[in-house]
């Protein structure tokens, strides 16, 4: 590949980015240069697999043919993948060896492919995201919490990881369990606000089935709005579990990855905040936060060294921490403790 070609491959990665990670943009771009770049191919080879899985069931083929198809898109994913992975552990440094490479008219390929010569990208953990989105397309259903980590660790913890190649670490092991369980707490988040979404658009259901059963609530959510807000409650605690085992993480980076990191992290954090505020406020629409709002968390990430992401939200999480004890509390002595 010529410097030319991969130049315009990583531009066109930033163009997906930019308008498509309304979160996670605003960390990214708090890298230095080639760590974005890197970051940006990764998205969009993320945003790609993520993409076919949505696309079958919100598209005008919707139904058995458009799963279809998704497979065969996402078989099709694997084949890419499996190019990447050769140039990768065989690829010289132009990228090509014994003539194996990714297809000059791929351009997310081809910033990838670059990227991993730059930075050492476990690229089996795409593989698992791709085993994440055919979960997705077979309308698969969790009976435990423990499924539900497995599904999040796929989808959200392969990113978690792969990120983790391109920032380094100087604890590299014992950070690559924290980048996973940060990535199951994120993934936890967005279960929780899209939770009428993903079940009115998509046809899915990702709380697990003894919890729904536990709140008296069905397996397609019907039952009570106050047993909804109660299984909000609970979910939402579990899931602040999986942030406080995942945060240590940003000890352990450079201050611009920790930036990044903790600028995504922090916009979670406070769409979480935001849920266990009011959790009603998810049974009614999707829960966000405001372009200044999330400016704000990424320009006190940038400038400053938190543990947490607490420190970035302010009176809402003083509210979020007292309303979020009396709602748990509740939820737990109805219903049983948190796993």
């Amino acid at each position: 590949m010529n410097d030319a070609a991969v130049a315009l491959a990583y531009k066109h990665c930033e163009r997906i980015t930019r308008s498509n990670a309304r979160n996670f943009y605003y960390g990214i771009r708090l890298l230095p240069p080639r760590k974005r770049a890197a970051m940006c191919a990764l998205y969009a080879m993320a945003r790609r697999i993520d993409d076919i899985g949505d696309d079958a069931f919100a598209s005008s083929q919707a139904g058995s043919a458009g799963v279809e198809g998704a497979l065969q898109s996402l078989t099709s994913v694997r084949t890419s993948l499996d190019l990447l992975a050769k140039a990768v552990a065989g690829g010289t440094a132009n990228g090509n060896a014994a003539g194996s490479g990714p297809p000059p008219g791929d351009p997310v390929l081809m910033a990838l492919a670059d990227a991993a010569r730059h930075y050492p990208l476990p690229v089996s953990a795409l593989y698992e995201l791709v085993e994440g989105c055919e979960w997705d397309l077979s309308g698969k259903r969790y009976e435990t919490f423990e499924e539900l980590v497995e599904y999040c660790r796929r989808v959200a913890g392969t990113i978690g990881r792969l990120s983790l190649a391109i920032f380094g670490s100087s604890e590299p092991q014992r950070a690559e369990g924290l980048a996973d369980s940060l990535g199951v707490a994120l993934q936890l988040t967005n279960i929780l606000r899209d939770i009428v979404e993903d079940r009115d658009v998509y046809g899915r259901v990702y709380l697990p089935r003894c919890d729904l059963a536990r709140f008296d609530i069905g397996p397609n959510l019907e039952g009570r709005d106050e047993d909804l807000i109660a299984l909000v409650c609970f979910e939402s605690g579990r899931a602040e579990e999986w942030y406080q085992r995942g945060l240590p993480l940003l000890d352990l980076l450079d201050q611009r990855s920790r930036a990044c990191t903790g600028a995504m992290a922090g916009i979670y954090w406070r769409l979480l905040s935001k849920i266990r505020l009011s959790p009603a406020s998810v049974l009614e629409k999707r829960v966000s936060l405001t372009p200044g709002q999330k400016a704000s968390v990424a320009a006190l990430a940038l400038l400053s060294r938190p543990r947490h992401p607490r420190a970035q939200t302010g009176r809402t999480q003083t509210g979020r921490t007292q309303t979020g004890r009396t709602q748990t509390g509740r939820t737990q002595t109805g219903r049983g403790s948190a796993a």
